[in-house]
């Protein structure tokens, strides 16, 4: 009888910096798929407090190098998880309370492997990309938040 073989690694369809606004359902329809059994998404949006502060809007900022080192960060995701399809976008520039800062998906068989890759994706891009976001508050101060 032969041996069981593990599923292919994970596939990037997409991952990259976004000067123009992003959303869930472009991510959910480019991982779909027939063989899909579950699509998990995330949606970053910008909110209006922060630390019990007023926020009006944010603006954010990336190292020239980010869209490279998402890239690598979702192969790297991918490998973690076989049989998935991975989508993430981060936005850079202004954006308004409400608006999507970071969005993910990914696509599996299986809900629980979905849910797995797309929180490994997320976290991979908020602690690995080098994005910097100021803060404008309501009382007119401005905070940089990932500056390190």
């Amino acid at each position: 009888m032969p041996e069981p073989t593990s599923p292919a690694a994970g596939v990037v369809v997409y991952s990259g910096m976004a000067a123009e606004p992003i959303d869930v359902g472009t991510a959910w329809d480019a991982v779909e798929t027939a063989a899909t059994g579950a699509v998990v998404t995330f949606g970053g949006v910008v909110r209006n407090h922060d630390s019990g502060r007023a926020v009006e809007r944010l603006h954010y900022s990336a190292h020239p190098t980010a869209d490279t080192r998402m890239a690598e960060l979702a192969a790297d995701v991918a490998a973690r998880h076989p049989g998935t399809r991975l989508w993430a976008a981060h936005r850079t520039g202004d954006l308004a309370i409400g608006d999507a800062a970071l969005v993910a998906a990914a696509a599996s068989s299986h809900r629980g492997e979905a849910f797995e890759a797309c929180r490994d994706l997320v976290e991979a891009v908020k602690h690995g990309v080098p994005v910097w976001k100021e803060q404008h508050f309501a009382d007119g101060e401005t905070e940089w938040v990932g500056m390190a």
